[in-house]
């Protein structure tokens, strides 16, 4: 009897759901921008996701672009030590009530803003539809239109890394030229491909020794997928393998602001030229309201 209740009480939270979703206007009315929408997410931890994220997120401030970061890791956060910042609060004091989602905003460098996570508390990586109908209608508080919004997920392929990939317009797939790199970024794809019918993914190779390397990486990839796989995989192209990165992280500054002109840096914003001069997602996902909008109806099933 008390599981009965249980659902439905759940099914009377995901209709008020539905209603908000129905209800709530674009976000591109009324002359707002419309924000690009990108997870940077991988197969395995240890590819040099967060620093990618970091060093696209400030080139593209640097461009002039207004960037939102959001540490979709709720229980392992770093972007906030990439950046060397010490936020007082995170989303983990947003989702428990403490905190409103302004108040935990950060700024960062070149413009950039940041929602940080928490690290070691897992209460939050399993949000329910309470807490996401809470976070659509107090995104209308945050300030300012974002032109691009860049999720770091966490590594994997756990409920919550495919419940942000799903959500974003462009999903940017994080590998090196190890093999064991290689295999968990096929499986990732493999995986959103096959359960949850994303076809089109985006590929950054990290820690390559020269070009050739990375566009070698990304032959593998395309030519295993072709034949196994129904889904299309773009080039953004190769970060060099540089000891000055491993500084860069120590010293908690990003490579484009610590070491501006040099090849690491330039490919960083290579990067985020081709990032801003690539079309959306022919079918694309919409504003940023609108990302939450699906975030949050493709969790109504839980």
């Amino acid at each position: 009897m008390m599981e009965a209740n249980e659902h439905a009480d759940q099914a009377d939270t995901l209709r008020s759901l539905s209603d908000r979703l129905n209800d709530t206007p674009q976000m591109n009315a009324g002359g707002n921008k419309t924000a690009r929408v990108l997870s940077i997410t991988s197969g395995k931890g240890g590819v040099g996701k967060t620093a990618i994220v970091s060093n696209i997120a400030v080139a593209l401030g640097k461009m002039g672009k207004k960037v939102l970061i959001i540490d979709a890791d709720l229980g392992l956060a770093n972007i906030d030590v990439v950046f060397g910042l010490a936020p007082r609060y995170n989303l983990n004091h947003y989702f428990s009530g403490q905190q409103s989602l302004v108040s935990i905003l950060v700024d960062g460098p070149a413009g950039i803003q940041i929602l940080p996570a928490g690290s070691g508390v897992q209460q939050f990586t399993h949000l329910d539809a309470n807490h996401k109908i809470r976070f659509l209608d107090d995104l209308e508080t945050l300030p300012g239109d974002y032109d691009v919004v860049l999720i770091d997920t966490e590594a994997g392929i756990s409920e919550n890394v495919t419940y942000f990939n799903q959500a974003a317009q462009d999903i940017l797939v994080v590998t090196t030229p190890e093999p064991t790199a290689i295999t968990d970024a096929y499986a990732l794809m493999k995986l959103l491909s096959s359960k949850y019918h994303e076809k089109r993914f985006n590929l950054i190779v990290n820690s390559v020794r020269h070009s050739d390397e990375a566009l070698d990486v990304y032959r593998k990839l395309t030519m295993v997928s072709n034949r196994y796989l129904d889904i299309s995989i773009d080039f953004m192209g190769g970060i060099p393998f540089d000891r000055k990165m491993y500084e860069s992280v120590r010293r908690q500054k990003v490579m484009v602001e610590m070491y501006p002109g040099h090849k690491v840096s330039q490919a960083f914003e290579t990067l985020a030229n081709n990032l801003m001069s690539q079309p959306g997602d022919t079918q694309p996902k919409g504003s940023l309201q609108f990302f939450w909008k699906r975030l949050l109806s493709l969790g109504s099933g839980t």
